[in-house]
């Protein structure tokens, strides 16, 4: 049996004492696409920092591709196959959008700063460049200036930059907040077209319609802890899963 592309196992972290995530186990399978869901302060942002190496666990291990990241910095675990797509989209406003993946395409030629010296000629990158805005619905937008651009494009912009860097598996953190419900359905076909033509990808989202409508599994975590896993409709049929969303409201107020 090959093994996941990526595999959170027993992850714990405490911040001061405080358990914020306790025991958190997950995988994802080539071509899988992994909904995690949660209540507000659940500890999905947790988790996700954890698997892309801004916090190191107290306890278990993260491995990609077989191999243990579980120390390792997040540019190492960029290098090795792991793409993030964040929730604040801060792209090179200075830039088009096409320069902003165009950078990124040419990240791994331009990474020593020698190469970078000579390395002049982008003209491949900006075809793949090119290409990605077409493959996230941009194509129509590829030179305009950003500060023109609505949010739903700049989410668009976001993975793509995300996907010019080749990764195997792609994180995505709440691509669809502040959007509206068209935008967010739409761009919810864009990323599960994604998945259809190969790639892994665990997201990370509040939408729970279009969780439910697009991912092939969900986890579910509260409390630091994942209380339910399956198919989308039983998961969400779950009463621990249900009661977990009831006293979202009360955690909140006692925050």
């Amino acid at each position: 049996m090959t093994d996941p592309l990526l595999e959170v196992r027993g992850v714990g972290v405490r911040f001061d004492g405080v358990e914020a995530l306790a025991d958190v186990s997950l995988t994802l399978a080539a071509g899988d696409f992994l909904g995690l869901i949660g209540p507000n302060g659940a500890g999905k942002t947790t988790l996700l920092r954890a698997i892309t190496g801004v916090v190191r666990p107290g306890t278990g291990t993260v491995r990609l591709m077989g191999r243990d990241v579980t120390r390792l910095p997040v540019h190492a675990r960029a290098r090795l196959g792991l793409g993030l797509s964040h929730q604040i989209v801060r792209p090179f406003r200075s830039m088009s959008p096409a320069e902003n993946v165009t950078l990124a395409a040419g990240r791994a030629r331009t990474r020593r700063p020698l190469a970078s010296l000579f390395f002049v000629d982008r003209a491949p990158e900006r075809r793949r460049a090119l290409d990605l805005l077409a493959l996230v619905g941009m194509a129509d937008a590829a030179d305009r200036e950003i500060a023109g651009l609505p949010l739903g494009y700049l989410k668009r912009l976001e993975v793509a930059r995300a996907l010019a860097l080749e990764p195997e598996v792609l994180l995505l953190d709440e691509p669809l907040a502040g959007l509206n419900h068209l935008e967010a359905a739409a761009f919810a076909d864009t990323i599960a077209d994604l998945n259809r033509r190969g790639l892994t990808i665990l997201l990370i989202e509040h939408n729970l319609g279009e969780v439910r409508r697009v991912c092939r599994r969900l986890a579910v975590l509260d409390r630091g802890r994942v209380i339910a896993g399956g198919e989308p409709d039983a998961v969400l049929a779950n009463p621990a899963v249900r009661a977990a969303y009831m006293g979202e409201g009360e955690r909140d107020a006692a925050a």
